[in-house]
């Protein structure tokens, strides 16, 4: 592994940083406190901070910094930038931890910088192997952080612990086999003492899980796989053996709720992605929400979204968690807006389906039954020759984070209204090479479809208003007790809405795709907002 290294200023010096290849680090690093499992339970009294992936273990992504707000977003400039030095994408949701904000490049590279100028500390940069199978591109979406630690995925399927103050690898543990398809995008999740984490790699016959690493020592604590195997209950949800290469990876950060103890986290589609005559069955735990004990891994219960998928409409959403007003009385909900096109609430004690109707456009579907089980409209399914389905491969929403308001009471999804010609063919399972059995074909131009961040209230799974983007966009949300709705589109442009109306109140053209999601912090009383479009991380602020 190639250690390549950068000499740290102290916090506010103006000396230009030296690059230099040790084999150790020496640096000066800006203090900060560790990050206690309080701490990270208590995340929203901390607003000046965005200690995980999501912001805050229920992943509402709703910050309580108000500085910038309604009557004053249109002031917003931007006060530094930082180039990623990977021409590629970035998915990246910086952490900020009292001023130090850590950001994730592709493929498997983590920097440090000063939270305030983008000022770089140090920089960790991975070696690879030259024959990683990746099914979506080069991606690493963020990090998390225990103590004084950090902990990040990598693509050749390893999970790494590293020294927050130094950047140097405190251990290194391999996840799965790289070689048969595996690989690790997302950002790991704390529950306690330990790192929870999940895989990807569903395009290429893998069998999914979830596991729980030890965050001192990097010891496999437990692993609950999302395909149950021969002799478990769900088994037989399977034909013959295709549960052995059957998918459902879970490729994106879940949830936790600390009072129930209880970790949700999403699978992915069941593999072959688009023939499913070789699997016949409903294919559990594949496109489902899994809620497993936060001590055990133990399956507390599950639900199904998308029974025998045959569209590729996996289940990998964040799956945002508050305590709602439904029908007269609290009650603890799971808010899930599904690439499938359909909007789900449900009781996250006992997995209960209780409200969902479509968001986005769909043709697959009837509509939900009383248990939310989907009712099928014949012949969907992707044949030889083509089948014409809504919503397409992508989904009606997809990986990108939702939002949700503690102010408005409403939940903030990406949505996308297109179709697909859907295909099948034959194709046998051959370790480390794509097992999809087809894919689509699009019949028009991307320009022909529509795209909105749409509000949803989760009570009654109505849509509240819509603001409508151009073309299909790919970005997630934030919101904010300013009144705020950040996100951003695939032309480039990121914007902020009214929460409670959808009204455009600023936008700003970054010139490249914004393909992740906002976060926003303060530093010395001042509140900033961070986007990665294109390779570039873009914080913003008020105007002085």
């Amino acid at each position: 592994m190639k250690r390549f290294t950068i000499m740290l200023l102290a916090l506010g010096a103006s000396i230009p940083a030296l690059a230099q290849e040790e084999p150790f680090q020496t640096v000066i690093t800006p203090a900060f406190s560790p990050v206690t499992w309080e701490r990270l339970v208590n995340a929203a009294d901390e607003p000046e901070n965005w200690l995980m992936y999501s912001g805050t273990l229920d992943s509402q992504r709703y910050s309580k910094l108000d500085a910038i707000n309604i009557s004053n977003v249109s002031e917003l400039e931007m006060k530094w930038s930082y180039q990623i030095p990977v021409i590629d994408r970035a998915e990246t949701v910086p952490m900020v931890v009292d001023g130090i904000m850590f950001i994730t490049e592709a493929p498997s590279n983590l920097v440090a910088v000063d939270a305030q100028t983008g000022q770089v500390y140090w920089r960790y940069d991975r070696d690879l192997p030259e024959d990683i199978r990746i099914c979506c591109g080069r991606n690493n979406r963020g990090v998390a952080i225990l103590g004084e630690t950090l902990f990040m995925s990598t693509l050749d399927a390893h999970l790494v612990a590293i020294d927050a103050r130094t950047g140097n690898v405190l251990w290194d543990k391999e996840v799965a086999d790289y070689k048969a398809g595996y690989s690790k995008t997302a950002a790991p999740l704390i529950v306690k003492d330990k790192v929870v984490t999940g895989i990807a790699g569903g395009e290429f016959g893998i069998r999914g899980f979830i596991d729980a690493y030890d965050a001192v020592t990097g010891e496999r604590v437990w692993r609950t796989y999302a395909i149950p195997a021969a002799g478990e209950v769900g088994n037989d949800s399977w034909a013959g053996e295709s549960w052995k290469t059957g998918g459902a990876a879970t490729w994106i950060t879940g949830s936790y709720d600390p009072d129930l103890n209880l970790i949700y986290w999403g699978t992915g589609n069941p593999g072959p992605d688009w023939n499913g005559d070789v699997r016949m069955g409903d294919n559990l735990y594949s496109d489902s929400a899994l809620a497993l004990n936060g001590d055990t891994g133990e399956l507390a219960w599950h639900f199904q979204f998308t029974p025998h998928d045959v569209h590729d409409y996996d289940s990998i959403q964040v799956p945002i968690l508050a305590d709602i007003q439904y029908q007269g009385s609290n009650r603890k909900v799971m808010m899930w807006a599904n690439r499938n096109a359909f909007y789900y609430t449900i009781d996250r004690e006992t997995g209960k389906f209780l409200q969902g109707q479509p968001y986005a456009s769909q043709t697959w579907a009837q509509g939900l039954d009383v248990n939310g089980r989907p009712i099928r409209v014949p012949g969907m399914e992707p044949s030889y020759e083509g089948v014409l389905v809504s919503p397409p491969i992508v989904g009606g929403t997809n990986w990108y984070s939702p939002g949700y308001s503690q102010q408005t009471g409403l939940f903030y999804v990406t949505a996308f209204d297109g179709e697909q010609e859907f295909f099948k063919r034959d194709e046998d399972y051959e370790k480390g090479e794509r097992f999809t059995g087809g894919g689509g074909r699009y019949n028009q131009p991307m320009d022909a479809f529509h795209s909105s961040i749409r509000a949803i209230n989760p009570a009654t799974a109505e849509i509240e208003w819509e603001f409508p983007i151009m073309p299909r966009s790919s970005a997630g949300i934030s919101t904010t007790a300013g009144g705020l709705v950040f996100t951003g589109s695939a032309d480039g442009y990121f914007f902020a809405l009214n929460a409670a109306t959808g009204e455009e109140l600023w936008h700003i053209s970054l010139g490249a795709r914004v393909h992740a999601a906002p976060m926003t912090f303060s530093v010395a009383g001042k509140q900033y907002v961070t986007i990665a479009s294109g390779n570039v991380v873009y914080t913003f602020g008020l105007r002085d």
